[in-house]
């Protein structure tokens, strides 16, 4: 199903300016691929928010105020751990599915740098469709919100992640 992608436009701009509200975006890519016996599923991009991610896990090695390049590549282990501990995919009861991190990097947004976690969620069987759940900072802002798009095909999909619309199913 294709969506307009204009009101998505219009949130991520007034969320971008409230300078303290929590949020993070993920893409993910239904173009599946082969890799070792497994199937790839989707392939990932997810950018969280420096600030937030500092908050819970204290990146901010020398109190500076600012995390850098180098706090975030001393802490990737602890940063990559809690953020895929918050997001699973499954592929139905005989079909598990893991993230398998790919690579880390920085990316500026307007309201600030973000960490972009890549990643590609690989499931034992191939899969037309897949429930992610998604719970990143909600136990301690139930305000954070998660702006998902998934792209499969020429079709583009969108959703807003919430407290209230955390598990979400997946159709490619």
């Amino acid at each position: 199903m294709k969506r307009n992608l204009i009101g998505l436009a219009l949130l991520a701009a007034s969320a971008a300016g409230a300078h303290s509200a929590s949020d993070a975006y993920l893409t993910l890519s239904a173009d599946a691929v082969e890799a070792a016996g497994n199937s790839v599923a989707m392939q990932g991009q997810w950018d969280i928010a420096l600030r937030d991610l500092d908050f819970v896990l204290k990146l901010d090695d020398d109190g500076d105020g600012k995390v850098t390049w180098r706090e975030v590549k001393r802490h990737q282990t602890a940063i990559e751990r809690y953020a895929y501990a918050q997001l699973a995919f499954g592929g139905g009861p005989s079909n598990p599915c893991s993230i398998k991190p790919v690579r880390l990097l920085i990316d500026d947004h307007a309201d600030g740098a973000y960490a972009a976690l890549f990643f590609d969620v690989v499931c034992t069987r191939a899969a037309k469709a897949l429930t992610m759940d998604y719970r990143i900072f909600f136990s301690i802002d139930p305000s954070h919100r998660g702006i998902f798009v998934m792209h499969s095909g020429d079709d583009i999909s969108t959703a807003l992640l919430s407290p209230q619309n955390a598990k979400i199913d997946l159709k490619f």
